[in-house]
């Protein structure tokens, strides 16, 4: 009996630091620079350097490493994936089929949005006339191409060069929160827009080899998890000033209310804790299905206090975290990927995807050359 009284202790104190933890991040994914102006508050790495926030960031280190070994010891996650709710591999493989196209649209609305109203990536990027006008034009071109499935590729590398260009024309660090768009450069240019698209259907050369495929969801993962890695810096450990001028006029510190009353400062650290949590799983593939479900919650919350804004802005992100909800690890989830991205009704034929040999796909990913005709018979 006492054993039990220990264990529902132990369970309640669990899934309480759990929703302190989500209600943490859904603060700390408010993106201060999107809803105040940051240009009276520059990086203040010497706040870095402080014994607190210093204290706060060595400790996520810390723990990051120690659940880095657990993680690679176990090979596995405790949330189970969709071959536990009955899904067949035959599904699967075709529900990886509409990834690229799904995460196509919800890539080209903000980039649709941000392109005509003169913003690079993120609300707080407005561009000057002249540069901004084709700046943004590009923006527009790329969310089309991506929306349609039209030369794909080519729209991927645009993409890379844009954010790019914008370290010159918006500064590194605006370019280095927004790095997420990188990522997803990378996943298209790796992957292309899958069986549906213009591209699969008359631009059958457009597509990537086999052996490119396979890299595309890494990819995408460590964009998102560096983006959430770097604003955790940007926007609260080299930038308390920001986060408090925030907090002043967004009074979102919820502790005093769950009767865990905590300064602000403190209060922001642990935000940027939590999130820095998050990036760094994201980019070490850590857990990556319960670090989602984390973070995945919480970010979709933020909606009723910043609305349209949060909602465009955040797409790109509640597409890429939904894929890694579903993505299961080992080499025959990979087999699974490319044979949702390359077989089926629309499938990649002969000669096409630079001269790719379709065919069964290997243990490598790798297409196999297919029999010769009536070499069975």
């Amino acid at each position: 009996m006492i054993h039990m009284i220990r264990s529902w202790k132990w369970k309640a104190s669990l899934v309480a630091l759990v929703a302190l933890c989500a209600e943490m991040v859904q603060r700390a994914e408010a993106h201060e620079k999107w809803f105040s102006d940051a240009r009276a508050y520059p990086l203040r790495f010497d706040l870095l350097f402080q014994p607190l926030p210093l204290g706060f960031v060595t400790a996520v280190l810390v723990v990051t490493a120690g659940v880095a070994v657990w993680w690679r010891a176990r090979g596995r996650g405790f949330v189970p994936g969709p071959p536990a709710f009955g899904a067949t591999d035959a599904r699967r493989s075709t529900l990886y089929g509409l990834v690229p196209l799904i995460l196509g649209i919800h890539l080209a609305v903000p980039l649709l949005v941000n392109g005509v109203q003169g913003k690079l990536f993120s609300p707080d990027n407005l561009l000057a006339p002249g540069w901004g006008n084709f700046l943004g034009l590009a923006e527009t071109f790329i969310a089309l191409a991506l929306f349609y499935g039209a030369f794909t590729r080519l729209a991927a590398a645009a993409l890379a060069l844009l954010w790019l260009i914008g370290i010159f024309v918006a500064g590194l660090q605006p370019m280095l929160e927004n790095i997420f768009y990188l990522g997803f450069a990378a996943f298209f240019f790796l992957a292309g827009r899958g069986p549906i698209s213009i591209d699969r259907l008359v631009l059958p050369r457009f597509e990537p080899p086999a052996h490119l495929m396979r890299y595309a969801v890494p990819a995408l993962r460590i964009g998102l998890g560096l983006s959430l890695t770097i604003v955790a810096f940007t926007e609260k450990f080299a930038n308390l000033p920001l986060a408090l001028a925030f907090l002043q006029h967004y009074p979102l510190n919820f502790t005093r209310a769950v009767g865990v009353p905590l300064s602000n400062e403190i209060f922001i650290l642990c935000a940027g804790s939590v999130e820095l949590v998050i990036g760094l799983w994201l980019v070490f593939g850590i857990f990556p299905r319960e670090i989602v479900l984390l973070a995945l919650v919480p970010i979709n919350l933020t909606l009723t206090l910043f609305n349209w804004t949060e909602l465009v802005g955040h797409l790109p992100i509640y597409g890429a975290m939904a894929v890694l909800l579903l993505w299961e690890p080992g080499q025959a989830n990979v087999s699974l990927w490319l044979k949702g991205l390359r077989e089926g009704a629309l499938a990649i034929r002969g000669g096409e995807a630079q001269r790719a040999v379709p065919g069964p796909v290997d243990e490598a990913g790798i297409g196999r050359e297919p029999s010769p005709r009536g070499a069975h018979a």
